[in-house]
């Protein structure tokens, strides 16, 4: 595992009908749900981590901040970018935002541990 604070991924998404409250159920609106936010954050710090670890090593998150800042209705494009902020051995804390065209419509921290797969799977299903 090299990582180390400064890696950077970013994910463009529309908001499309699946990606809604409505859809969701978290929300009885036509607009970017809170979880799919988040959602789409963890998406983009998993891609950001992917190409740096060993072979049977997977990233999982343990703690999320989340501010949901602006509604992004449908067609709406939605811009996640990560970054890497902080290393501490398998610890690894990511800050995003979402912006679309107009202003950032969220923002938080993503803090994930560098687990071996197998190990983490066999302890899960104990």
């Amino acid at each position: 595992m090299t990582l180390a604070p400064g890696l950077r991924s970013q994910l463009l998404i529309m908001v499309e009908r699946s990606d809604t409250a409505e859809k969701i159920g978290s929300g009885d609106v036509p607009v970017l749900a809170t979880p799919r936010l988040l959602a789409l954050a963890e998406m983009t710090t998993v891609a950001a981590v992917r190409p740096h670890l060993a072979p049977g090593e997977t990233s999982v998150g343990t703690k999320v901040e989340l501010a949901h800042l602006a509604a992004s209705p449908l067609g709406t494009h939605v811009e996640i970018s990560a970054e890497l902020t902080e290393v501490d051995g398998r610890r690894l804390v990511f800050a995003f935002e979402a912006r679309d065209k107009h202003a950032v419509v969220g923002r938080g921290t993503i803090e994930r541990v560098v687990v071996d797969r197998a190990k983490f799977l066999d302890r899960a299903s104990r």
